[in-house]
């Protein structure tokens, strides 16, 4: 307790010293505690359920190696749940991300008022071990066509009880509108259960058989759709091998059970069902263990978090040489103090363990700092993460394992500043106390040990400075890449017309009348409707036929299955081209001409004509889908090339097909929703919202939409780059900075001890410039060493990010050599500042001190 005693109060004598020592720690330990916090819940925590490591989750063996999860179809969950009790003990089923994430709560027609919900499987709760904070939760009788004996039920998650029924504990029994139809609340969610997919919560969970209720005809049931993940809670001491051979041996019984039905109907391609039979129903089944639950945010995010974590961990490394060069410097001050205690009769191993106690309250105030730090940092980077669309939920809490790596992050840091200060005060002597009493001197205190701390800072910098500059570039490629089409003005209107008394036989001239509504809107400049919207995430896979050409080949592409024939359909309407400002420089446009029953026609971009074509001219060409039993579509025009999928995943062969013209085959192979791109002639498109609203509402009062700013979507297809880039510029420039500062402390150090020996060579004649310039050399020299060292280091370290990179290599030069620039400059200036200042000694007042 006395150490502590005297290590505080020496602390507090050194104010400036003490906090920039804790706000170098706050912000090193509070980075690593927030992403370390990040990737806990992401890639660590296991779920809230009893006996996770119980769990495992359904795919295929080509998936597992993939490390994707399938999605499955209801007749193959059908089939598991049948058999599961002789396998397993238990199964459950649950809504895959993207398929059914929001739900409307509007009452009425017109825009929505979405909620995050969740079909899950009769015994979903049951069988994870998930009791009802309140009421009760779902069993096998609510999961049945138009609901079991309570009627249609709901359970709601804590949030949404405590958001929008203020924790009412009466809420139990009362009705629940969800599109239109009434829903009993049965059951409250405990409040850390947010289901079984990481990074994604629901606030309304529903039986899965009451898909069929909401969405009628469109239903995901009868439709066949791929749309439900599986997982499986083993039996006491039975292996995921086992189970998965059990499995595989029921395999070919299932398979004969539910074919064809393995792809939504509207994937009329054979090609396309005989090719996804195969990866689907042919691949064995595997069970993958599953106690982290499943994410597409892990998939997504693991390499860039885990990238972050090094990265902060070397700005961490950084601070603590700072630290150390901050000590060692103040040990030397502390020189005289320190002689005089062990003149005093201290042992040397007391003046270390005093040295090692600051080090350590040091490290703890700054450890706490850090959590301070970390509680606001963590919840701000997962907010980063969620769009307008999808919300991303992270379980942030302080558990063992943030606990235990704070501290061990805390007591590293301690030894690593700590450490070498104290062994320096070992060689102290108790003459020092005579040597250097009435002198004022520094003592002879090296800087060699310090001048190489500043050249790891340097090495280091340089290497966080290179990975920041090579992700902060693929941004700004991506942010900056030809889209093929103009976001400005442009809104996004999803219409669902679930509810409007259309036959599905009808749905594509009333989706031309919608879109007509909508271009006769004052504002609006030009509408266009489409069953897709580039930049969305999701695509619409074709397959086409090329006489006298060799078989395809596998290719990579936006889905597992892509292949040298494949495609990307798009659906339109007589204007959405020039909506989205997209040239057609050869032929024409899709026009009202292009009906149902006219000549089937085709309009192709240049990446179509470029792969297929083979320099032939594409008007007059033909396309034909493979398999299709509909006639050759005539291409009349040429597109100019455009992003689909996604921004990263850049410019694919695409055709476009007038909607009027779409394949209306059997009821469900047109969606219930349209989606209609309108262009404002002046001012922000959102602005039209309420119009174009009215003028929706007027057509049919049954239909419910939203709105979206086609930039928004933009900008959520570059949420994983932006962050990644944003977090890494951050820490690149704080690594510069403490870079900088280390040059300086070192430089403005060296300078005071060589105060007398400047002010000699003054004395002798030496010019002021001289004095900059012996000051500067070694500076440049430790700046050059530093370098040389981090450009080596960065060339064999940037290969692990390259596949976060986009037209950039790992190891290109112009980041390299911007790197070195910039840390150059940084210590031409920490350096300037204290060889000015040696330059204007005066050697007269030096002679006289000494």
């Amino acid at each position: 307790m006395q150490d502590l005693r005297v290590a505080v109060r020496m602390l507090r004598a050194a104010p400036i010293v003490t906090g920039i020592a804790i706000l170098s720690l706050a912000l090193g330990i509070g980075a690593n505690t927030a992403i370390f916090s990040l990737v806990n819940s992401l890639l660590l925590r296991t779920l809230p359920v009893p006996e996770p490591e119980r769990l495992v989750i359904m795919t295929t063996d080509a998936s597992a190696g993939r490390r994707n999860t399938d999605a499955w179809n209801y007749g193959l969950w059908e089939e598991i749940l049948r058999r599961a009790p002789q396998m397993f003990d238990g199964a459950v089923a649950w809504s895959a991300t993207g398929t059914q994430d929001r739900l409307n709560l509007s009452t009425a027609g017109g825009e929505v008022q979405p909620v995050d919900s969740a079909y899950v499987s009769g015994d979903f709760f049951t069988t994870l071990g998930v009791p009802a904070l309140l009421g009760r939760m779902f069993t096998s009788a609510d999961d049945v066509r138009g609901g079991g004996p309570d009627g249609p039920v709901a359970v709601i998650s804590y949030g949404m009880w405590q958001r929008r029924f203020g924790g009412n504990a009466n809420v139990i029994g009362t009705s629940l509108v969800i599109e239109r139809i009434p829903f009993t609340i049965v059951g409250v969610t405990p409040s850390e259960f947010f289901g079984a997919e990481v990074g994604r919560t629901f606030d309304v969970a529903l039986p899965l058989n009451a898909n069929q209720l909401i969405r009628g005809k469109d239903s995901d049931i009868d439709r066949g759709s791929v749309w439900l993940y599986i997982m499986v809670r083993l039996k006491p001491g039975q292996s995921a091998e086992a189970a998965t051979s059990l499995l595989r041996s029921v395999q070919p019984q299932i398979r004969e059970a539910i074919v064809p039905a393995t792809l939504p109907p509207e994937a009329q391609d054979p090609a396309l069902r005989q090719l996804a039979d195969q990866v689907f129903l042919k691949n064995p089944f595997t069970l993958v263990p599953a106690s982290l639950g499943t994410s597409q945010l892990r998939r997504r995010y693991e390499q860039p978090l885990l990238a972050t974590l090094v990265i902060v961990g070397l700005v961490l490394l950084i601070a603590c040489g700072n630290i150390a060069s901050l000590l060692l410097a103040r040990a030397a001050a502390r020189r005289h103090e320190l002689s005089v205690r062990l003149a005093l009769g201290s042992t040397r191993w007391r003046l270390v363990r005093l040295l090692l106690v600051e080090a350590l309250v040091l490290a703890g105030i700054g450890a706490l700092a850090g959590l301070v730090f970390a509680r606001w940092a963590g919840p701000m980077l997962v907010a980063q993460l969620s769009t307008s669309v999808t919300r991303v939920t992270l379980d942030l809490s302080l558990d063992w394992r943030v606990l235990a790596f704070t501290v061990a992050v805390t007591v590293a840091t301690a030894v690593l500043f700590g450490t070498v200060p104290a062994l320096r005060a070992r060689r102290i002597a108790p003459i020092d106390a005579l040597k250097e009493q009435g002198r004022g001197a520094l003592g002879d205190a090296r800087t060699g040990l310090s001048s190489g701390l500043v050249v790891a800072q340097v090495a280091l910098s340089m290497v966080l400075i290179v990975a920041a500059g090579l992700l902060v570039g693929t941004f700004g490629r991506l942010a900056t890449l030809p889209l093929g089409f103009d976001t400005d003005r442009l809104l996004i209107v999803n219409v669902d017309v679930t509810r409007a008394p259309i036959d599905p036989a009808n749905r594509i001239p009333f989706f031309h009348q919608l879109v007509a509504a909508v271009a006769a809107v004052p504002g609006v400049a030009r509408a266009g409707g489409s069953m897709a919207t580039p930049v969305s995430g999701s695509s619409s896979l074709g397959f086409i036929d090329l006489p006298g050409a060799p078989p395809p080949q596998p290719e990579h592409g936006p889905v597992p299955f892509w292949n040298s024939r494949s495609i990307m359909t798009h659906q339109i309407t007589p204007g959405w081209l020039a909506t989205y400002g997209t040239a057609v420089p050869a032929g024409r446009d899709v026009d009202e001409r292009d009906a149902q029953g006219a000549l089937p026609i085709a309009l192709v971009n240049e990446a179509y004509a470029r792969k297929f074509l083979n320099g032939r001219n594409p008007i007059g060409e033909s396309v034909v889908f493979a398999g299709n039993e509909a006639p050759p579509r005539a291409i009349v025009g040429v597109v100019s090339d455009a992003v689909y999928v996604s921004v990263r995943d850049g410019v694919r062969p695409t055709v476009y097909i007038p909607l009027a013209q779409h394949d209306a085959r059997g009821p469900a192979a047109v969606t219930a929703n349209v989606n209609i791109s309108v262009r404002s002639s002046a001012g922000s498109p959102a602005l039209l919202a309420p119009r174009v609203a009215a003028a929706l509402t007027r057509v049919d009062r049954n239909l419910a939409f939203t709105f979206r700013p086609l930039q928004d979507r933009v900008d959520a297809s570059l949420t994983q780059e932006r962050l990644v880039a944003v977090v890494t510029g951050f820490f690149g420039s704080l690594a510069l900075l403490l870079a900088g500062l280390g040059l300086y402390g070192v430089t403005s150090y060296a300078v005071t001890r060589r105060r007398a020996e400047i002010g000699i060579r003054m004395a002798l004649g030496a010019e002021p410039t001289g004095v900059v310039r012996l000051v500067l050399v070694r500076v440049f020299v430790l700046v050059a060493l530093g370098v040389m060292i981090g450009t080596a280091v960065s060339w064999w370290s940037s290969q692990f990010i390259a596949s976060l990179l986009y037209d950039l290599q790992p190891h290109d030069a112009v980041t390299l050599v911007s790197a070195a620039i910039t840390l150059t400059m940084v210590g031409a200036v920490a350096g300037w500042l204290p060889a000015h200042r040696a330059s204007r000694i005066d050697p007269a007042q030096v002679l006289r001190d000494r």
